[in-house]
């Protein structure tokens, strides 16, 4: 079931697609709902999106899609209190390895609730941990690394490193030499391995990291 703000949201979303052909801008949305920040749409969105309500449209501005709506009036819905932390949802595209190349990222899947203070500008995904390779970074398996997009990093950073040779990726700290690329492990046990120039590409580089307890 929907929260009231969860079932007038959508049904204004609705509404303005059917009307305009586009759907509304986050302060459309805010004002309409009476509410005092964008904060409050962003949990709103995501919750609809979590329930099979609405699907953001990726690449493209003010793009949401309603997949459904509810079968009962507003009246009949059970009101749940919001969460209070502000969050933003970004997709989880599977996993990564902290050890051993892995099979190279697959561009879809489902997508995560994260504070929104963890990140900035840019676009985001996540990636579950698979392996102890970055244990000595605090970096454990089954954790989930945030990931802001990015085709650069500098020394040290800690980066998803798409190995060009193997069409695999992994998460490392990123070391460039004279002689080419190092992919750090922090794990003693894991040794370090060099690449040409050529053979390395930056896909992101980590910002943040959610691990369950």
């Amino acid at each position: 079931m929907l929260t009231q703000k969860q079932h007038d949201l959508l049904i204004f979303i609705d509404k303005c697609l059917k009307k305009n052909s586009i759907s509304p801008s986050y302060d459309e949305m805010k004002d309409a709902l009476g509410l005092a920040s964008k904060s409050g749409i962003h949990r709103l969105i995501t919750a609809l999106e979590e329930r099979g309500f609405i699907r953001r449209l990726p690449h493209r501005a003010r793009a949401l899609e309603i997949l459904q709506l509810p079968g009962q009036k507003a009246s009949q819905e059970v009101s749940v209190p919001d969460v209070a932390n502000d969050a933003v949802s970004i997709p989880l595209v599977g996993k990564i390895a902290a050890g051993v190349p892995i099979a190279a990222l697959e561009q879809s899947g489902p997508r995560i609730g994260i504070p929104e203070g963890m990140i900035g500008r840019g676009e985001h995904f996540a990636l579950e941990v698979d392996g102890e390779s970055m244990t000595g970074a605090g970096i454990l398996d089954g954790d989930i690394a945030v990931i802001r997009k990015s085709n650069t990093a500098r020394n040290n950073q800690i980066v998803v490193a798409y190995v060009v040779d193997n069409e695999e990726a992994t998460l490392k700290r990123l070391y460039k030499t004279a002689e080419g690329i190092e992919l750090i492990a922090e794990n003693p046990d894991f040794p370090t391995h060099t690449y040409g120039p050529d053979q390395v590409e930056v896909q992101g580089i980590m910002v943040g990291l959610i691990r369950k307890y």
